[in-house]
């Protein structure tokens, strides 16, 4: 097990490029970790982030895009390289007697949802997934969900699916069928609209809220929403609670703590 309160280093076993710009590093270690908490990784004598656990097979795999300086590094790391990690953190999604689930992720968001799909087929439960990328060489898991889910994909470029968005989908969806509950990931600005159509359609919704985040246990503030912290309160929110929040969609804090618009 992993203990929370520092990291522990791991090796590498696995760094595979699942498309242009983003990888799948597997860390050869072993967490009990529910779907929507997150580890902290850490690049000894670098910098630390926050991701989602992808796979718990033969270690724990992360599913990572390229941006910024700290995944940059990331990537330049390979087969036996040494990696920190600590945690499980926050507050994973709920599905207790979920028979018909709706997912929706825009991007690299689908890497916090991909395991609860898993979780809620192996339970039994009918999944609808609905995913937004921007083209198809974009397209991450697709072979993984098809065998547990009705996959539907949107591209930016219509080379996959519909051209347009996964609102677009979802609004579809929900015009059809209806569901126990949906649960979202993706852009902040993506998942207000989702938060409407859920809104709209009267449908209980859970989703990853992704900000950003330096501790992952409550001291640094970055990741805050309103009075709540991402990193203990969340990352999962209800759609009653995000209803409330004033600054879900609009204003978040930047890495020098300085708020910004969404």
């Amino acid at each position: 097990m992993l203990i929370n309160d520092y990291p522990r280093s791991f090796p590498i076993k696995k760094a595979e490029e699942e498309c242009s710009g983003v990888k799948t590093f597997l860390i050869d270690a072993e967490v009990d970790i529910s779907p929507g908490q997150f580890v902290m990784v850490w690049i000894p004598g670098y910098d630390e982030k926050p991701f989602a656990v992808t796979s718990t097979k033969k270690g724990i795999a992360i599913t990572v895009k390229k941006y910024g300086e700290f995944t940059e590094k990331l990537f330049s790391l390979k087969k036996g390289d040494l990696l920190g990690v600590r945690g499980p953190y926050g507050k994973g999604f709920s599905f207790g007697n979920v028979k018909k689930a709706c997912i929706v992720s825009g991007g690299i968001g689908i890497a916090a949802l991909i395991r609860l799909a898993e979780w809620l087929h192996a339970a039994g439960s009918q999944v609808d997934f609905a995913c937004g990328f921007k083209c198809s060489e974009e397209i991450l898991f697709k072979k993984r969900l098809e065998k547990i889910s009705k996959m539907h994909i949107a591209t930016d470029d219509g080379s996959c699916g519909i051209k347009g968005y996964c609102t677009q989908l979802l609004e579809n969806l929900l015009a059809k069928k209806k569901y126990d509950m949906l649960y979202c990931c993706g852009p902040e600005g993506m998942m207000k609209a989702v938060l409407r159509l859920c809104n709209k359609h009267n449908v209980q919704a859970q989703f990853a809220v992704e900000r950003y985040m330096k501790c992952g246990i409550g001291i640094c503030g970055h990741c805050a929403l309103d009075d709540k912290l991402c990193c203990v309160d969340g990352p999962v929110f209800s759609r009653e609670q995000l209803n409330k929040f004033r600054e879900f969609g609009k204003v978040w804090h930047e890495k020098t703590g300085k708020k910004a618009k969404v």
